[in-house]
């Protein structure tokens, strides 16, 4: 579809017809970036996304317990390390 940039303020801008919007799924704020002299509209997104999905997949898969359960000690540890 061409179009045709229009003067709002000091800059510019384009109408997106409903249909792209909703086939898009935007609502309210978008993000925009450039891409090899293209600009992308998307929905933003969300911080943490799928964490929780991960997470449960984690559980079940036996790989969610602590990193830190047994410290290993390192060269640092005792060479370089001194109580005060």
């Amino acid at each position: 579809m061409k179009t045709t940039l229009i003067p709002i303020g000091n800059s510019r801008g384009v109408r997106i017809p409903k249909p792209f919007i909703e086939q898009c799924g935007l609502a309210g704020d978008v993000e925009m970036d450039v891409q090899d002299r293209q600009i992308i509209i998307h929905s933003p997104r969300r911080p943490r996304s799928g964490w929780d999905r991960a997470f449960k997949q984690m559980a079940r898969l036996g790989d969610d317990s602590p990193l830190d359960v047994q410290p290993v000690a390192t060269r640092w540890d005792d060479e370089e390390w001194q109580w005060k």
